[in-house]
């Protein structure tokens, strides 16, 4: 055995050099070399560096229509490129509610240039490119993900999609039948979350902007048709109101294609000035929405779901453009929370308010999250619970409490950290980036850098934490419920106890149970 062993390490030897045949990489017939030491003989490497000019990254130019172009460079073999217009449902005043739904599902169907979606699919398939449209409450976007060699015939569709679309009667049949299923999916769901965030808006602002439905209301399916869509994008879907934004190109590329395909082209709605444009600022009103619903059998498998009842309890923020937005997103992520299923860690936001204050010390709520949404002109911080329905009134006032006392200021560099720890890893995707920089430069024609968001995130401090809290608990709440609604408290109790000091609801007395 002993031969064996020797014959087999001179093989290994003579076969593969002395490295496949040291036992141990102690071993003294070959060198040494520390890992933190370069290695001798080896070329010393050169690396890139910051030139200076990384303020200069986003490059913005507005064309003579109106049109900005805004590029960020970014090493890689792909590109995203997209438009982003100023239209969403907040803009629907004077429209019937749900034309920003039916054209997101429009987007990318036959164009002057394609005839058909199958058409634009195959065009983007030669450049390894996916497309997507997505309508929120004041933006649409249409974006597209390809090669960047393909930036030329990327632009061209673009164009064609936004300005050049057919809308025939088929397409819009189709989409009338994607968008009934859509909202009949958003009823039977398990999760509320999107049924409660539409709930929660229409309750804080309603009947205006931000409050207006973002999906298609039932009774307007049969309302919007091709003149409607005509009328609606004559006059939101203008240069002046668009930015075409892109990542992982060079900006005169970029610029030198809007030219080519954006710069003189006519919609095919014609060339005019734009009427009905709806210019009104958001009006936060507050306010109760409640919808009882049986929720005892909303599984969709066989694994069943307890019943429970969906509260979310919202206060007005502020806008984006305001200098406490940063403040206010500080807090939003002191608050955090999420599911009591949730697999946890301290990035996964166990050590956020709501989930020391009210998940750990209360075993019977299933949720508990803080959300913040924010539009040009206000905003809204709300937080979602849910509970079994004999619970409500406890678990409201456990809400309350906590909005209460949000000025107590706990964890907040913990918070600062795990902020710009999110921005940071958001921003290392390249369709993140996109929509950053689309965004950006649409509201304000610039695009704050990340190591500045970085700066003014580390800059908050405990006193504006609280001033933005004290700021926020002067406004009306505003209200959404779901579900079995046979204990939630009165409006007015609930608006009490965000005005007490210390959170509670009135008491009530009752001579039955």
């Amino acid at each position: 055995l002993a031969g064996y062993g020797w014959a087999k390490a001179r093989y290994l030897k003579i076969k593969f050099g002395i490295a496949a045949y040291r036992r141990y990489s102690s071993s003294t017939g070959y060198p040494n070399v520390s890992l933190s030491a370069p290695l001798p003989g080896i070329p010393k490497p050169v690396f890139a560096s910051v030139d200076g000019h990384e303020k200069y990254e986003t490059k913005i130019t507005t064309l003579e229509n109106g049109l900005k172009v805004a590029s960020q460079n970014k090493f890689g073999q792909f590109c995203t490129v997209g438009i982003l217009i100023n239209s969403g449902s907040r803009h629907e005043a004077k429209y019937p509610s749900g034309i920003a739904h039916f054209l997101e599902k429009l987007a990318f169907s036959s164009t002057a240039q394609y005839g058909s979606k199958d058409e634009i699919l195959l065009t983007l398939e030669k450049h390894g490119g996916i497309c997507d449209c997505q309508a929120s409450r004041d933006t649409t976007m249409y974006a597209v993900s390809a090669e960047v060699k393909g930036l030329d015939t990327v632009v061209s569709l673009l164009s064609d999609a936004v300005l050049q679309p057919r809308l025939l009667d088929e397409e819009i049949e189709m989409t009338r039948t994607a968008v009934r299923f859509e909202l009949e999916d958003l009823n039977m769901r398990p999760d509320p979350e999107p049924l409660l965030t539409e709930m929660i808006h229409a309750a804080a602002f309603r009947g205006n902007t931000v409050g207006l439905p973002r999906f298609c209301p039932a009774e307007n399916l049969e309302k919007i048709d091709r003149d409607l869509l005509t009328t609606y994008l004559r006059s939101y879907y203008c240069p002046e109101r668009m930015v075409l934004a892109g990542v992982g190109i060079e900006h005169e590329q970029l610029v030198a294609c809007a030219r080519k395909y954006l710069l003189g082209m006519t919609p095919v709605w014609g060339a005019g000035t734009p009427e009905k444009v709806d210019r009104s600022v958001a009006q936060y009103t507050g306010g109760i929405v409640k919808t009882e619903k049986d929720m005892s059998d909303v599984s969709l498998g066989p694994t069943p779901i307890p019943e429970l009842t969906h509260i979310m309890i919202g206060l007005e923020s502020c806008s984006f453009l305001e200098d406490d937005f940063i403040p206010f997103a500080v807090l939003n992520m002191m608050m955090g929370g999420g599911g009591s299923f949730s697999a946890g860690g301290p990035g996964k936001g166990m050590f956020t308010r709501l989930y020391l204050n009210v998940l750990n010390r209360h075993h019977w709520m299933y949720n508990a999250t803080s959300y913040h949404h924010s539009y040009e002109d206000s905003g809204l911080l709300c937080i979602h619970a849910s509970a079994d329905p004999r619970q409500v009134r406890e678990m409201v006032e456990i809400i309350t409490r906590e909005f209460i006392q949000m000025s107590s200021v706990m964890e907040l560099e913990r918070a600062k950290t795990q902020l710009k720890s999110m921005l940071m890893m958001n921003l290392e995707s390249r369709p993140v980036i996109f929509e950053d920089v689309g965004r950006q430069v649409l509201a304000t024609g610039q695009r704050k850098l990340p190591h500045e968001l970085c700066q003014l995130i580390s800059s908050v401090t405990a006193a504006d934490v609280k001033r933005v809290t004290s700021r926020m608990l002067r406004s009306k709440p505003a209200v959404a419920a779901l579900g079995d609604l046979s204990e939630l408290p009165s409006y007015e109790h609930i608006q009490a106890a965000l005005s007490s000091k210390d959170g509670r609801l009135p008491r009530t007395y009752r001579l039955f149970r």
